[in-house]
């Protein structure tokens, strides 16, 4: 990538930081009480570019908990582990228009409707759990801290409150070990899930784990070989589909590029092979997705004419054309 874009943006995130800051509308997530603690002000914003240049500002190094964007690596992980055939008969790829804790499964298949809603990343731990074991949380760490090109940690009191308050997501693992979509134990595979969920991020190691997946599964700055091309495909479809629960549909038409959101506050956007876009804002609509994180992408979208139909958009030669 040219260094004239990296000038650019050193412009234009600051900017786009500026004019969001005081905008404190949305709320945290309090049904898991420890993240009802958060600081609800902080607001970082990350994007790493295919050479692995980075440029961020604000909050960029605060840690909070990735929640859901985990879901879109956990499924990625299964993809590599069983290919994609396989991953069908755990778990679907078709938006469902309902809340990301909805208790109900596709009523054709008797699976959940897609990996990005709690239903589909508890069957994806579930078939995880069953390639892997006990070592399946290991294995998920390190794949994690590959995306993100350093050692990744867990926020143990807000695994604990995950666990203390996770009835909901309990009804959903019975379900699908009802419906035969795993065999493994429900409680085992609900840990996995939530210390998924629990491993804290950074606005940057977000960029990098965005990018990671912009570069077709390769890492910019440490070069390692984290999924394989088909495996990014696939979820980055999944994203661009299902990615920000029920907002999805305005995502795609407002932005326009693969994401992954999460109660925490953070948002993962993937300009394929271009580069990868983190943002962290506690405060969230009533989806769950960042507001602050949402509009932030917006500007980028419109300022660099990222969404895959805007008529400036020449494909993965775009930022080279500006």
């Amino acid at each position: 990538m040219p260094h004239s874009l990296v000038a650019l943006l050193e412009t234009l995130l600051p900017q786009v930081h500026a004019s969001l800051r005081n905008n404190l509308q949305g709320e945290v997530a309090r049904y898991i009480p420890e993240l009802g603690k958060v600081a609800p002000d902080q607001f970082g914003m990350a994007v790493m570019l295919a050479n692995g240049e980075l440029v961020s500002v604000g909050d960029c190094e605060s840690a909070f908990t990735i929640q859901s964007v985990s879901k879109a690596f956990s499924y990625a992980m299964l993809l590599d582990a069983l290919g994609p055939e396989d991953v069908a008969k755990v778990v679907g790829v078709q938006p469902s228009g309902e809340p990301f804790n909805n208790i109900t499964l596709d009523p054709r298949t008797q699976r959940p409707f897609n990996p990005m809603l709690n239903a589909g990343a508890i069957a994806v731990a579930g078939g995880l759990y069953e390639c892997y074991g006990e070592e399946s949380f290991a294995r998920m760490m390190q794949l994690f801290g590959d995306a993100a090109g350093r050692p990744l940690e867990v926020d143990e009191a807000v695994f604990q409150s995950e666990q203390a308050t996770g009835d909901r997501n309990r009804a959903i693992g019975h379900l699908l070990r009802a419906a035969g979509v795993f065999q493994a134990p429900v409680d085992a595979v609900l840990e996995l899930y939530f210390r998924q969920c629990s491993v804290l991020v950074t606005a940057r190691d977000l960029a990098a784990m965005a990018a990671t997946l912009s570069n077709l599964g390769t890492h910019p700055r440490t070069d390692t070989n984290v999924f394989n091309p088909l495996t990014v495909r696939q979820t980055l479809s999944v994203m661009f589909t299902c990615g920000m629960y029920d907002g999805a549909g305005n995502w795609a038409c407002n932005v326009g590029v693969p994401a992954k959101s999460g109660v925490g506050g953070g948002i993962l956007a993937v300009i394929n092979r271009q580069l990868g876009v983190g943002v962290f804002s506690p405060r969230l609509d009533a989806a769950g997705n960042s507001v602050r994180g949402q509009l932030a992408c917006i500007h980028l979208a419109e300022e660099l004419g990222l969404h895959i139909f805007d008529s400036s958009n020449a494909g993965s030669a775009l930022l080279d054309a500006r």
